[in-house]
Parts: structure tokens; C-alpha cells; sequence
């Protein structure tokens, strides 16, 4: 698919989804330090790996060069909020409210910021689709597994699901020929709002029930 005139410099504006999304994700990483009651070196890989665990993987899928090695700036964002979050969390009457909810913003900015660079690199829906999921959630299952927190891939309430619909909604409203940003705030808008109903109302999706199997001497 040829990409659209306007896909380049629109890239532009959407980096700061980016940003924003890796300093909410980055303090998610260090208020699960602070959880674990780690030291400032357990804040600072926590939240290095859950800011930018997703980009990473989702760069080496696309073939392209790691985002933050081009631009270590992102290193030191990760940085600045994991001192910030050490000294700060125990002002948090809920810290895990509180990362919740961080954790649900970043992951509608990266399931857009993820789509948008799938799509405007291999033009494919699907594709576009799968970076944007991957850029928003990896990082997060990456950091509750390590951290040994209930991740969200094995909790009830939707989580990966919004990621995937928020993707989708850019890249189908970009097949459609509307304005990225115009796009990227509609697809934002629907991945928060699912996590966001997820974590307020408990929304999920139906989970698989297993059903007795015939007996072994049945024809």
C-alpha cells in the first residue's frame, strides 16, 4: 500500500504519544519496584523495561533499528521517572490504583504510536495491528511477570483486547483516508475506554470452559 502524503510529518506530532506513553509506562515500572520494595537500581531496570520492552520487540519485528539506542534520550526519560517515582510513591495512598490506571493511558498512547509505525513501514493492516498490541502490552506483561504480579494476560479483565481494538480502529480509520491524528485519537479513545471499563466496571470477555470428554469406549 502506498503510504499517504501526510503520513510523514504526522509521525512528527504522533512521537509525543510516544513520549508521554513512555514516561506513564516507565512510572508503572518503578511503582511495582516500589510494591517489591526494591532498591533505586530495582526502580531504574523496571522501569527501563516496562517504558520501552514493547518498542524494542516490536522494532526488531519491523526489522528496524531499536528506537532507543538511536535515541538514548528514552533511556534517561526511564531514568528521571524511576528516581522521580523512588522518592515520591510513598505519597500514594494506592500505589496499585495508581499503576493501573498510568498502566491504562500508556497503553492506548502505544497501541496508536505502535500501529502507526507498523502501518507506515510495511503499509499492512494486520501487521499494523500486531505492532500496536505488541508495543502496548509486552512491556507491561514483561514487567508483572518479573516482578512476580498477577499479569494480564492470565487476569480476568480485558487488557491485550483493547490494546488490538485501539490498533485497529487507527489502521481502520487510516484505510479510510482520515487525518492520523484525527485517527490516532479515536483509536486512543477506544483502547482506554475498554481498559478503562475493564478496571472500573470489570469488564471481560467469555473464557473458555472445558467440557467432559467422551469416555474412551465410545464410537
Amino acid at each position: 500500500m502506498a503510504r499517504k502524503p501526510d503520513d510523514m510529518p504526522m509521525t512528527q506530532y504522533l512521537i509525543l504519544f510516544d513520549y508521554i506513553g513512555v514516561v506513564l509506562f516507565a512510572a508503572t515500572g518503578a511503582l511495582t519496584a516500589s510494591r517489591r520494595q526494591l532498591d533505586i537500581m530495582g526502580f531504574i531496570f523496571l522501569a527501563n523495561l516496562t517504558g520501552i520492552g514493547g518498542g524494542s520487540v516490536r522494532d526488531v519485528v519491523l526489522n528496524q533499528p531499536v528506537f532507543w539506542v538511536d535515541q538514548p534520550l528514552y533511556l534517561a526519560i526511564c531514568i528521571a521517572t524511576a528516581v522521580f517515582v523512588y522518592g515520591t510513591a510513598h505519597f500514594l495512598e494506592s500505589r496499585y490504583k495508581v499503576l493501573l490506571w498510568l498502566d491504562a493511558c500508556a497503553l492506548a498512547l502505544f497501541a496508536v504510536f505502535g500501529a502507526h509505525k507498523g502501518f507506515l513501514l510495511t503499509g499492512s493492516p494486520i501487521v499494523a495491528i500486531l505492532t500496536g498490541a505488541m508495543t502496548a502490552t509486552l512491556g507491561g506483561i514483561l514487567r508483572d511477570v518479573l516482578a512476580g504480579e498477577p499479569n494480564a494476560v492470565t487476569r480476568e479483565e480485558i487488557y491485550v483486547s483493547a490494546a488490538v481494538a485501539g490498533a485497529a480502529v487507527y489502521v481502520g480509520l487510516r484505510l479510510m483516508d482520515v487525518q492520523v491524528l484525527l485517527a490516532a485519537f479515536a483509536g486512543g479513545f477506544v483502547a482506554f475506554g475498554l481498559r478503562a471499563g475493564a478496571l472500573a466496571l470489570g469488564w471481560t470477555l467469555p473464557r473458555y470452559h472445558p467440557r467432559p470428554g467422551r469416555p474412551p469406549d465410545s464410537p
